[in-house]
């Protein structure tokens, strides 16, 4: 085979990137990178100080000893023991939770409710137009009887 009848990697790369599946995903990307940070606003600027309200309002400061004794050094790293840090933890499952939440209420569910009801028409106008073709192939046959009909019994169907 000769150079010129393979595409180049370029083209490959460009139809690649041309294809509409890339370009949706790009921008579902950007989307929800954007989106991301608004979820986290709302968990430190809201869900936070209702939960410090009962404590601290940053999550991250809720944490269990699993070694004792647990010290924090200035920095806030563990010097001694086991820290577990739950707090993170819950911080970032609500955070997922929130953004599921959404997602699903903003985006999911009504595209969804969409695509059902636009396969309903669909479904709709395809059973309307199997009703009418049937009662004009209904007419057809009616009328080919009365030509038949009219012929008289000597001229047959041949």
């Amino acid at each position: 085979m000769s150079a010129k009848n393979e595409p180049s990697v370029w083209h490959g790369f460009k139809a690649f990137l041309m294809r509409g599946n890339v370009v949706d995903l790009a921008v579902a990307v950007v989307i929800g990178a954007a989106f991301s940070n608004i979820v986290n606003t709302v968990v430190k600027g809201i869900i936070n100080p209702v939960v410090g309200a009962i404590g601290t309002q940053n999550l991250d400061n809720y944490s269990s000893c699993l070694k004792d004794p647990c010290t924090v050094g200035a920095d806030g790293t563990t010097t001694h023991g086991v820290r577990i840090l739950w707090g993170s933890v819950l911080g970032a499952t609500l955070t997922f939770v929130i953004t599921a939440a959404v997602v699903y209420f903003l985006m999911v569910l009504p595209m969804s409710k969409y695509l059902a009801r636009q396969a309903a028409r669909k479904s709709a106008r395809e059973g309307t137009k199997e009703v009418i073709e049937v009662s004009e192939l209904e007419v057809l046959k009616e009328i080919r009887d009365a030509l038949v009909a009219q012929r008289g019994p000597g001229h047959g169907e041949r």
